[in-house]
């Protein structure tokens, strides 16, 4: 039994996509899975799996909460020790700004990833690590250019987490 955690994008954004804490663990236990935990209503949830390939779980619960909350909702997922590495990366730029980190469901081949860094500028940086692009940012989020929509412009679906929340879930759901 592996534990692993799903990240749902684009959920609780304006009336047509809400779908709640309770609904998203009902969702993964009727899917089969255990020890479903999730964490403030933004998508985060922590599973158990004896499934082994990421691809088949994300579809699983894909699934199950397209059938729960009658939209599509993309999951990526991650296992303790990619997560816990997310967040141990972030911890290498030593930046004083907004950090939010862009989790990738499929890995980025390396043209994009250039092309994606080679966007950066003085005052944002975009560093890609594996599946996650960090997006160093300075104090005003809502005006800058490189979001979650341009990391899935340039690399596929993703889902945006601010450093705090990969932070908190890495110490609460990836220590052994």
């Amino acid at each position: 039994m592996a534990t692993w955690i799903g990240f749902l994008r684009a959920i609780n954004l304006g009336a047509k996509r809400k779908f709640p804490k309770g609904d998203i663990v009902a969702a993964a236990e009727a899917a089969g899975f255990t020890n479903v935990e999730t964490y403030i209503n933004t998508g985060n949830v922590r599973f158990d799996t004896t499934m082994r390939s990421r691809a088949r779980i994300e579809a699983a619960l894909e699934q199950a909460f397209r059938d729960r909350a009658g939209f599509e909702v993309p999951t990526i997922c991650f296992t303790k020790a990619e997560l816990r590495e997310v967040a141990e990366h972030a911890e290498s730029f030593g930046h004083g700004g907004r950090h939010y980190v862009s989790l990738l469901k499929q890995p980025p081949s390396e043209a994009a990833v250039a092309a994606l860094e080679d966007a950066s500028t003085a005052e944002e940086v975009a560093k890609v690590g594996g599946r996650a692009v960090h997006l160093l940012l300075g104090e005003n989020y809502r005006e800058a250019r490189l979001t979650n929509a341009t990391v899935e412009r340039k690399l596929g679906v993703a889902t945006n987490r601010n450093l705090t929340v990969i932070r908190t879930l890495a110490q609460k759901w990836c220590s052994d």
